[in-house]
């Protein structure tokens, strides 16, 4: 007998059926991971260049102690017991902590929640390289200036010191609001979830306490 003609997209027997076709590519597992890489990456960077606004705001707000030329190159201070390196610590401080909640909310929303820890790494490393850049700017900033008229002054001029911080430790204030921060709002948004998993599944009726129901019905 002859054989009859199939479609050419048929299935013939013993065939396990038509086969993926020819332009598809495989699914590449690597592109999850070099997603939260990339994301990672540009977290760190962009909290990196807060932390330059963050130090160019600090010297705009930090006190600076009043000083008076006493020789040359040589300046002493005017009020011994001046309340202005507290407070521009303190500046620094507030600036620390509203840095770190603003890049770990947005560190979060842009990373984390869909990352998860690979984005959390670049939102604490973007907050601790933000923190050296904001004492860096900030204590740069006026200091060629400061030099200058330190050299050039008359005995008895008075000028204002350059900014610095005195309070090291504060540094750890930006990543650690932004970590805890970040962390909060990740804890918060699968507590729902995590509730939901523990939640026991109601139990199936065994298979003759049905039957015997009805008899009894």
């Amino acid at each position: 007998m002859s054989e009859l003609p199939q479609p050419s997209g048929a299935a013939r027997p013993g065939d396990d059926g038509p086969g993926p076709p020819p332009d598809a590519s495989p699914a590449r597992p690597f592109d999850a991971s070099r997603a939260a890489v990339g994301a990672s990456l540009a977290i760190a960077a962009g909290t990196a260049l807060l932390g330059l606004a963050a130090g160019y705001g600090w010297s705009l707000v930090a006190p600076r102690a009043l000083l008076e030329i006493v020789s040359h190159g040589q300046a002493g201070l005017v009020q011994a017991e001046t309340s202005a390196f507290i407070a521009a610590d303190a500046a620094f401080c507030l600036i620390m902590v509203a840095g770190g909640v603003v890049s770990g909310v947005l560190g979060y929303l842009l990373g984390v929640r869909r990352y998860g820890p690979l984005a959390m790494a670049g939102v604490l490393a973007g907050a601790l390289a933000a923190a050296f850049l904001a004492r860096w700017v900030g204590e740069q900033s006026g200091l060629a200036t400061f030099h200058h008229l330190l050299a050039t002054l008359p005995v008895g001029a008075r000028l204002h010191s350059s900014l610095r911080l005195r309070a090291g430790p504060a540094i750890a204030l930006w990543p650690l609001t932004a970590g805890l921060v970040a962390g909060g709002m990740e804890a918060w948004a699968t507590r729902g979830r995590r509730v939901r998993v523990r939640q026991p599944l109601p139990a199936a009726p065994a298979p003759g306490a049905s039957a015997e129901g009805e008899q009894a019905a």
